[in-house]
């Protein structure tokens, strides 16, 4: 499963549905980890811009999957507000595994500038990668999954020669976490359009588009509304190990829904 979790937004209908799900590998971006705080809700401010944040959103998601090895990957530190008093807080993306698939294999890195570490940074902000390589005992054979959180550029989704470096980027990862012939995997909120010079790049390296090759028509829903309805994407690089895929409409869990491949 991957999903933009909406930094919690929508916890209180997200964490029962992973918890009943209990994917194998649950890849998910927007995460907000702030262990100074034990408070619930915090708020993010950027100019105008005001959001509440689920303060702990990676503590709420690691006690929904309590058999999933959970993996936290920080793109910046900045400050979120307890009323007037600033909050040192991380904001990245995390990775769970469940404890009955071994990882025998990481990688974590950026995909677009560095670690930030005295705020989350102009944009377009920093972007962190995380890569896991298990063994599927049932089928014997390993599986690498990369995921990442692309890039905002607040021009839009335009592609940029930042974009397709980051692409070039999460390829990298990919291929240092694999092994000649694994099975793997590609995905996360891209941000970009399904026309794009990223999704070029990735299926021209052999990786096939779910989302595109299955004909779905958005991976956005109803709390989303803006325009433009792609942001998500799964890539594998052999279609025929595909037993399902979805793009999960209901229940709505954030602004972005939940794609879920089965092997």
């Amino acid at each position: 499963m991957c999903l933009n979790g909406w930094g919690g937004k929508l916890y209180s209908d997200l964490l029962p549905y992973v918890a009943d799900a209990a994917p194998d590998v649950l890849c998910l971006q927007e995460v907000v980890h702030s262990p100074a705080s034990d408070k619930d809700w915090l708020t993010y401010r950027d100019g105008d811009h005001v959001l509440a944040q689920r303060a702990n959103f990676f503590r709420d998601v690691c006690n929904a999957l309590p058999n999933h090895v959970a993996t936290f990957c920080p793109a910046a530190q900045g400050v979120l507000w307890d009323d007037d008093v600033s909050v040192p807080s991380y904001w990245g993306l995390a990775t769970f595994v469940h404890k009955s698939f071994p990882i025998i294999g990481q990688i974590q890195g950026f995909v677009h500038k560095e670690y930030s570490p005295d705020g989350y940074g102009d944009h377009p902000r920093s972007r962190s990668a995380h890569g896991v390589r298990v063994y599927d005992h049932q089928t014997g054979q390993p599986v690498s999954v990369t995921h990442m959180h692309g890039l905002r550029d607040l021009n839009g989704k335009m592609d940029t020669p930042d974009r397709a470096a980051q692409a070039h980027r999460l390829l990298c990862l990919s291929r240092q976490v694999s092994e000649a012939g694994d099975l793997s995997v590609l995905c996360g909120d891209f941000n970009v359009e399904p026309d794009s010079e990223t999704l070029s790049i990735l299926t021209n390296a052999g990786m096939v588009e779910l989302v595109n090759d299955r004909g779905f028509e958005t991976t956005r829903n109803s709390h989303y509304k803006k325009p433009g309805k792609f942001a998500d994407y799964m890539l594998i690089n052999r279609k025929n190990a595909v037993r399902d895929f979805q793009v999960i409409r209901d229940p709505e869990v954030s602004d972005h829904c939940p794609l879920v491949l089965e092997l």
